[in-house]
């Protein structure tokens, strides 16, 4: 006869697993092509060097050595007499990149939206949630396409600026909508699409016009050409900020702070002012001030967004009754034990997530820490608070945390 239903959920659930382990790893495989070509040309834009001996057409040059064999790479003028029999052109690593993100929302976040997407307490549809971000990522890139195309585009520090208000405006709504780390990968989304539709609208067809003037004898568009390499440092710009999202999922002191949205554009800006020292490096202009600043922002902002001590807190549970472990364990039975056991019975989840199981009070005991950080501090866990855990349960099992973590 045909299995039982919770069998027939729990092999969907782990066939779903399997897919988003081969998509995750091609959207990093690609993802890393992607990256990896962009900080190397744009390395090699910031390297090249008026050549040595002086050849037709040539504006610059780079020497390199690498895998035991010296490279010797010339930059020509965008006005080429002739093309070669081979060109090589990087535009596929972009494309595949953004098509296994968005297969990953798709199975991350939309085919569990209730649980994964929607922000806890919300009555909000699930094909509304799922709307909303996909219509986030569209409206990202026709805005982002109008800012360079507006008079700002010839200011860069007003440009930046303008960036990162509509940024950090996006994090902040849609922080208000989505569950916090939903709401971190969306942003992150949003920026992918708009380096993609960078390679797929801007990039891509100035390089394409600049061929075939080529081939038919025509003097280039210069202003197709600048437009593609004003994109292409865009994105140069954008890529560690788009690295720090893709993971911050394993850090909820980041997405699951109270004020989140500002967390992610101070990172952002610093990782893009990052960047910036390495391309001025590149360029052969030193800047003594980027990285020592970054650092310092770095743990200004450690500082800044560290939870309230626990020495504060202790001082407020003075007098509070003992917290039983009785009491804990039966916060853990109905809010952890259906995902966090060696037989979860959530549908959602085949085996428990990242291995972590609480069956035990030995279990329990050996993590306190991330515990505390990750259910009473940030309150990211439950996941979408499926379980519907209470405010006075994180409470009881913060208390119980600062009382000692009695087994009795």
């Amino acid at each position: 006869g045909a299995p039982p239903a919770g069998c027939r959920r729990l092999m969907s659930a782990y066939w779903i697993d399997w897919l988003q382990l081969v998509t995750r790893w091609l959207h990093f495989t690609t993802g890393v092509a992607w990256i990896g070509a962009s900080f190397y040309f744009n390395w090699l834009n910031n390297s090249v060097r008026p050549p040595e001996e002086a050849s037709e057409g040539v504006i610059g040059e780079v020497w390199a050595i690498h895998g035991g064999a010296y490279y010797r790479v010339t930059k020509h003028d965008r006005q080429m007499p002739r093309l070669p029999k081979t060109l090589h052109w990087f535009k596929y690593e972009a494309y595949f990149t953004w098509l296994s993100g968005f297969a990953l929302l798709v199975l991350i976040y939309h085919l569990n939206a209730r649980a994964t997407l929607i922000r806890p307490g919300s009555d909000m549809a699930p094909a509304t949630a799922i709307l909303i971000g996909v219509v986030a990522l569209v409206a990202a890139w026709v805005a982002y396409d109008l800012l360079c195309k507006s008079p700002l585009a010839k200011a860069p520090v007003a440009f930046s600026i303008a960036g990162m208000a509509l940024i950090t405006g996006a994090a902040y709504g849609l922080d208000q909508i989505f569950t916090a780390r939903a709401a971190y990968i969306h942003v992150g989304a949003m920026i992918g699409t708009c380096m993609v539709a960078n390679v797929f609208f801007v990039i891509i067809p100035g390089q394409r016009a600049m061929v075939e003037a080529t081939e038919a004898g025509r003097d280039v568009d210069l202003r197709k050409a600048e437009a593609a390499s004003l994109r292409s440092l865009h994105n140069n710009y954008l890529t560690l900020p788009v690295l720090f999202i893709m993971i911050s999922s394993h850090f909820p002191m980041t997405y699951g702070h109270s004020a989140n949205w500002l967390i992610l554009a101070a990172l952002m800006v610093i990782s893009a002012a990052v960047r910036h020292q390495f391309n001025l490096k590149g360029q052969g202009r030193k800047n003594v001030w980027i990285l020592p600043v970054a650092a310092l922002a770095m743990i200004a902002l450690a500082f800044a967004a560290r939870p309230a001590s626990n020495a504060a807190s202790a001082a407020d549970d003075a007098g509070k009754a003992p917290v039983s472990f009785a009491a804990v364990q039966a916060i853990f039975a109905s809010r952890c034990l259906p995902c966090h056991t060696q037989n979860p019975t959530h549908p959602a989840f085949p085996v428990a997530p990242k291995g972590l199981t609480f069956d035990s009070p030995s279990e329990i005991r050996a993590k306190l820490a991330m515990i505390e950080a990750q259910v009473v501090f940030t309150a990211v866990m439950p996941l979408g608070n499926l379980t519907k855990m209470t405010e006075e349960e994180r409470a009881t099992l913060g208390l119980w945390i600062r009382q000692g973590a009695p087994a009795e």
